[in-house]
């Protein structure tokens, strides 16, 4: 496990990989990953069994939480908890976020 990670270096990765979303630390309590949506996409997650944060690094858009929709923006932090319902929506601007779950994601039951 690389206990030092850059953002830079992981957005890279991410794109490389040709995936939205990129897991790159796991311990049993926590689990971060790197998610990027890009504009007009649809967001398909469903609700996640753990504590989730976004930290949205760059890009515009807004997110449904349990119904409630808030606009987000690079800086903006987002709690969502276990179970909630929730997706990012009318993304204007390629969105990135870090994703830090808690625990780590899929271990909670």
């Amino acid at each position: 496990m690389n206990p030092h990670h850059n953002l830079e270096d992981l957005v890279a990765q991410r794109r490389a990989s040709g995936e939205p979303w990129m897991e790159f630390l796991r311990v049993p309590a926590l689990s971060m990953g790197l998610y990027v949506l890009g504009a007009g996409a649809e967001d398909t997650q469903e609700p996640h069994t753990e504590d989730e944060v976004y930290y949205v690094t760059s890009g515009r858009g807004s997110i449904r939480i349990n119904g409630e929709d808030r606009s987000v923006r690079a800086g903006s932090l987002i709690f969502v908890p276990a179970r909630a319902a929730h997706r990012f929506h009318t993304i204007s601007e390629e969105l990135t976020a870090l994703v830090f779950f808690a625990p780590a994601e899929g271990s909670a039951v």
